[in-house]
């Protein structure tokens, strides 16, 4: 037998193993708890046929379809996706104009930000997402020799974030708005816009949103149900308080998996935006820390991956890999600050865990060119060529 000292060594995994494992849990425990939350409305509604797997099925096959995308992303080098970054954009962008064509989007809760394709619908904005990830790290690239400049660095871009978020606030959805601007600044700070630059603009989104909120009824009602949702517990503040009641009854260990009463018609979309007050309930407070571990083991191997492209000098996978970090830190941030009373209500879904196709589809091809920004980093330290 050979001595200990001689026995070969493992080969390091292709691919980071913490990122896609935490990835995968939060996918599992996103089935498991759409179908929870979902039986009843499914039960009780006509066009699901009644049938209380109804969610669970159509989860399950936007999920297949989603990993069977990721696959396909994979394969596709970095150098491709940013040759088709400036293109996938403009077609972000023509697809939401789209949607506010009468007739053509669709309107559901008095929302235009569907396109309907028979037998399911797909929603731009979720994909103008992914498609601002990959535009804002290309245009930080290619302008990295000003990004000291305003009018040289940050105008052009900022045109072309107006632009979408007009579309945006049309529809309306602000929370997608709030996401898209969020990601495309924090790749132009990453890629090296000026500190003091950065603080004028922060303050300008501030004082920017503020305006949006004022100039708006429906989202003044919001932040005044968010302040006191018990004031108008049967009007605005409905949602959250009933949210804030779930995480009550839920306490440490919650009451049991499928066992929420608060699913039961007294929460309002308790398989898409208020999937995490079903967990606080049936899961307790342990099933809450858990999505939140996941979810900042994810953001975490995302900003280590994209430090790793860095030292290699790769600086277009760096930042998208960043983006795709920030992308779903502050989605998922934004969704359980809503949940919890923390922030607003929004209309954003939980990353990776939520019920909708759209949704599902962009964050599995997300994760894709995420794991293989990971792969061409191990890569090239091993030796190979790309």
């Amino acid at each position: 037998m050979l001595p200990a000292f001689d026995t070969p060594r493992r080969m390091p995994a292709e691919v980071d193993l913490t990122l896609l494992w935490s990835a995968l849990f939060l996918l599992l425990i996103g089935m498991v708890m759409v179908y929870s939350a979902s039986i009843a409305i499914a039960e009780a509604g006509r066009f699901t046929g009644n049938h209380p797997a109804y969610f669970l099925v159509r989860h399950g096959v936007f999920l297949t379809i989603g990993l069977v995308a990721a696959g396909f992303a994979f394969q596709v080098p970095l150098t491709t996706w940013q040759q088709l970054a400036p293109w996938l954009f403009v077609a972000g962008f023509l697809l939401l104009a789209l949607v506010l064509i009468p007739g053509v989007g669709r309107d559901v809760n008095g929302a235009r930000r569907w396109l309907s394709l028979g037998v399911a619908n797909l929603q731009p904005s979720e994909l103008m997402k992914l498609f601002a990830v990959l535009y804002a790290a290309d245009y930080t690239v290619r302008k990295m020799a000003h990004m000291h400049e305003l009018k040289r660095a940050f105008l052009p871009m900022a045109g072309a974030m107006v632009a979408v978020g007009i579309l945006l606030l049309k529809e309306p959805d602000f929370g997608a708005f709030v996401v898209i601007i969020t990601l495309a600044i924090g790749i132009l700070f990453l890629g090296g816009m000026r500190a003091r630059l950065f603080a004028i603009l922060i303050v300008v989104l501030a004082l920017a949103f503020a305006v949006l909120i004022i100039v708006s009824p429906y989202r003044r009602d919001r932040i005044f149900g968010f302040m006191d949702p018990w004031s108008d517990a049967f009007g605005r503040g409905y949602q959250l308080s009933h949210a804030l009641i779930a995480f009550g009854r839920g306490e440490l260990l919650g009451v049991g998996l499928g066992a929420s009463v608060e699913k039961l018609f007294y929460l309002p979309e308790a398989h898409t935006d208020f999937l995490l007050a079903v967990i606080a309930e049936e899961l307790g407070f342990t099933g809450v820390v858990v999505v939140i571990v996941l979810f900042g083991l994810l953001v975490q191997r995302a900003f280590a991956i994209g430090r790793q492209a860095v030292a290699l000098e790769r600086l277009y996978p760096a930042l998208v890999a960043q983006g795709i970090g920030i992308w779903l830190g502050i989605q998922g941030f934004i969704n359980m600050g809503v949940n919890m009373g923390l922030l607003p209500t929004k209309g954003l879904t939980l990353p990776l865990m939520s019920f909708g196709g759209s949704g599902i589809f962009v964050n599995c091809v997300a994760l894709a060119i995420l794991l293989r920004v990971d792969w061409e980093n191990r890569q090239l330290m091993r030796g190979a060529k790309l």
